[in-house]
């Protein structure tokens, strides 16, 4: 019997794995994180099936039905939104299935941040620009930041910043950054990626609160920080350049001979 966490993407159900999906489709065990996971994702579980929503259960009882299900050698689908190993929560669950001897693995899926990359139509990282993108948060209700994590620190790198779980701390993810990016460094909030209602917000660091304020938006949303997000002057990578060679293309001399 195992326990496969199982990354569901971001919200559409095209988006989940080819092995995620195959996975529901046999277990006949399933927790999903229904807060965030569409019952679209896991109405693909067999006949019969114990199929459980998570979000108003707490950790014993989800360890419980994982234990019952191990008794029964039945193995279970547990579902999480984006890939799993990005507050996923998934930890304690693994130490828990750990101490009681019960076999696990992790399917990656198709995580937020990248999802709503693709929605914006952007790289996140340019030559020249950005080369580095950091996946973080901010302290509100959940457990605190260690220490050297802060936004303060953390910018400092002027790298692209996707900030999870903090689109009611925009006041303060302004007061961090804009002495670091500026004022009007580009910023997206991008609201249910991959769900019917998804929504792009584009602003600066200096109207942004203003623009989700109006929006009404409050959760579920993936803040974005960065030069990357607007850049259009920047020179080509050196990836498919003539001039730069490498082990599967040989150089190529100018036209003209030089």
């Amino acid at each position: 019997m195992t326990v496969h966490f199982i990354g569901a993407g971001p919200g559409d159900p095209d988006l989940i794995t080819v092995k995620g999906r195959r996975l529901i489709e046999r277990c006949p065990v399933c927790l999903y994180a229904g807060s965030l996971v569409p019952p679209e994702i896991v109405a693909c579980a067999p006949a019969g099936a114990r199929v459980l929503d998570t979000a108003p259960m707490v950790l014993d009882e989800i360890i419980e039905e994982m234990a019952t299900a191990h008794r029964h050698g039945q193995d279970v689908a547990r579902v999480h939104s984006g890939d799993p190993s990005l507050y996923g929560a998934i930890a304690e669950q693994i130490r828990r299935l750990e101490a009681l001897g019960i076999g696990y693995e992790i399917v990656p899926g198709v995580p937020a941040y990248a999802a709503a990359a693709a929605a914006l139509g952007r790289e996140l990282t340019i030559p020249g620009v950005a080369q580095t993108v950091i996946l973080t948060r901010t302290a509100m209700q959940a457990s605190a930041m260690p220490e050297g994590e802060d936004l303060a620190t953390l910018g400092r790198a002027r790298a692209t910043l996707v900030i999870h779980l903090s689109v009611r701390n925009l006041a303060h993810i302004r007061r961090e950054l804009e002495p670091l990016y500026g004022a009007d460094c580009p910023v997206v909030v991008a609201y249910r990626v991959g769900w019917p209602d998804q929504r792009l917000i584009r602003g600066t660091l200096a109207d942004i609160a203003d623009e989700v304020r109006e929006a009404k938006i409050t959760r579920t949303a993936l803040v974005f920080v960065g030069r990357a997000l607007a850049a259009s002057e920047f020179r080509d990578s050196a990836l498919y350049d003539p001039q730069a060679a490498h082990v599967l293309r040989p150089f190529r001399k100018a036209e003209d001979g030089r």
